[in-house]
């Protein structure tokens, strides 16, 4: 009797020891699922959005203004009354990657579902996990949106949404498919959704391409939206990334500056709370892929430096050279006679493919307004540049644009107004200082390249992180 008692109690003792085994090997997986999630959201930049100014994360309430009136973004913390806590892994699925949301309700296509159609289901399933269990949740309402009947319809988004959405598929990459162009083409057509803002825009604002099969829309630039233009991540010489080398093109996503260009606006942001926290893999990834798209033809002329412009303005002979004037005594200190700048603070204005775009709005609203720099674990300065709009007249802005865009070679149409300056200061919204730069922007100095916008009439505020926890 005493022998099967002590046989059953060993036996409890045993299977008590597997099923603590197998618990805790299901705990070890689950949290690899939810670090795997945070990171997947992490590639999605979704604090981005999600996040308003000096909000809890996750928490929404950002203002987005569309061409139709003003959105807010939607809480996506776990809480069961406000957020998605009670979403099944299909609804989440539903609202990430077709568009729909729990009610049957499309969504706005400021969500970029149209690129998160590809995102695969391990990482649909790690970013459910994390968003589910890792995220903290907050019962703060969502707000409703400032738009007015008739437009205030969501029964038209679905025909948008069946018209120019595709349907959600695993992304697979082409037979023979290098497979770091193809992790990275993954990363940039899907969850890092880079086409929202950098594919141009058609009649009912879709993107014109979802990826290369599209054709040389795809990651052309965008158009002018909210007064900054997204410029072409492809590889021509003078209006892309054709100059870039590999190594810069990982610098700037991984620390926001280079020597050819530093982050400002809404690319700040990304850099700030999304690309700088990637893996070196998958940076190098995404690197590789955008280096392999060709130029979108035409392509300008390659870029050849001018010197005379150092030599005038280090001889002092501008006389009657307003915007020369107005660059030596506004700009020079940091941008230099000879237009280069210092590398990795303050970007070189010759031959920058911001500067020669065909259009001057982004030249001209960085004058107007200034820009800041993020600080990163790679580059921890803070830098900023300070805003002319109650230092300079709309002439003088006028004329240093159109001299920055004719000088040391450059060869952009020098055709800017003070009435397009006058314009710019009265349509525009203001980008005001994001929460992490008010430490240091008395002290700063400078910033340049592109905002996170969604099309003509698309804005989103560069504060969305402010009160964001620290361990971003």
């Amino acid at each position: 009797m005493m022998i099967n008692r002590l046989k059953a109690a060993l036996g409890a003792v045993a299977v008590g020891l597997l099923a603590g085994t197998s618990l805790a090997h299901a705990q070890n997986a689950d949290e690899d699922l939810i670090k795997k999630g945070e990171y997947v959201a992490r590639l999605g930049d979704c604090v981005a959005c999600h996040t308003s100014l000096n909000g809890q994360k996750y928490a929404g309430g950002l203002s987005i203004k569309t061409p139709i009136g003003t959105i807010y973004s939607t809480n996506i913390t776990p809480d069961p009354t406000y957020g998605i806590g009670t979403y099944t892994f299909k609804e989440f699925d539903e609202a990430v990657r077709h568009g729909v949301r729990k009610d049957g309700a499309t969504l706005y296509p400021a969500m970029p579902y149209p690129s998160f159609a590809r995102m695969t289901q391990d990482d649909m399933k790690a970013l459910y996990a994390y968003f589910m269990h890792g995220a903290q949740p907050i019962a703060q309402k969502n707000h409703p949106t400032d738009i007015s009947w008739p437009m205030s319809m969501r029964w038209p988004l679905s025909i948008w949404r069946s018209v120019f959405a595709p349907a959600p598929k695993d992304f697979t990459p082409a037979p023979g498919t290098d497979a770091e162009i193809a992790r990275g083409e993954y990363l940039v057509t899907g969850p890092g959704h880079c086409g929202a803002c950098h594919t141009p825009r058609g009649f009912g604002m879709q993107e014109k391409a979802l990826d290369a099969s599209g054709g040389p829309d795809f990651l052309g630039g965008g158009g002018v939206i909210d007064n900054w233009i997204a410029p072409s991540l492809r590889n021509g010489p003078v209006l892309g990334l054709g100059r870039w080398s590999d190594e810069d093109l990982f610098l700037f996503l991984k620390s926001g500056r280079t020597d050819h260009s530093a982050a400002f606006g809404g690319m700040a942001d990304v850099v700030g709370w999304s690309t700088q926290y990637f893996t070196d893999a998958d940076l190098h990834a995404m690197v590789k892929y955008i280096k392999s798209l060709p130029p979108v033809p035409p392509a300008r002329g390659d870029y050849s430096y001018d010197a005379s412009t150092a030599q005038m303005l280090g001889s002092n002979n501008i006389s009657g050279n307003a915007g020369a004037k107005t660059y030596v005594d506004q700009c020079a200190i940091c941008h230099r006679n000879d237009g280069g700048g210092v590398a990795r603070m303050f970007p070189p204005l010759a031959g920058n493919p911001v500067v020669v775009s065909d259009n001057p709005t982004s030249v001209a609203h960085i004058v107007v307004d200034g820009g800041v720099l993020p600080p990163t674990n790679w580059a921890p300065s803070a830098v900023a540049m300070p805003d002319y709009k109650n230092i300079l007249s709309d002439q003088q802005i006028a004329d240093v644009v159109n001299f920055i865009r004719s000088a040391w070679g450059n060869r952009a149409p020098a055709n800017t107004t003070a009435a397009d300056i006058q314009k710019l200061r009265l349509d525009h919204t203001p980008l005001p200082t994001p929460g992490w730069a008010n430490a240091t922007e008395e002290s700063a100095t400078w910033g340049l390249f592109m905002p996170q916008p969604y099309g003509a009439g698309w804005t989103f505020a560069p504060q969305t992180h402010a009160g964001v926890d620290e361990a971003q």
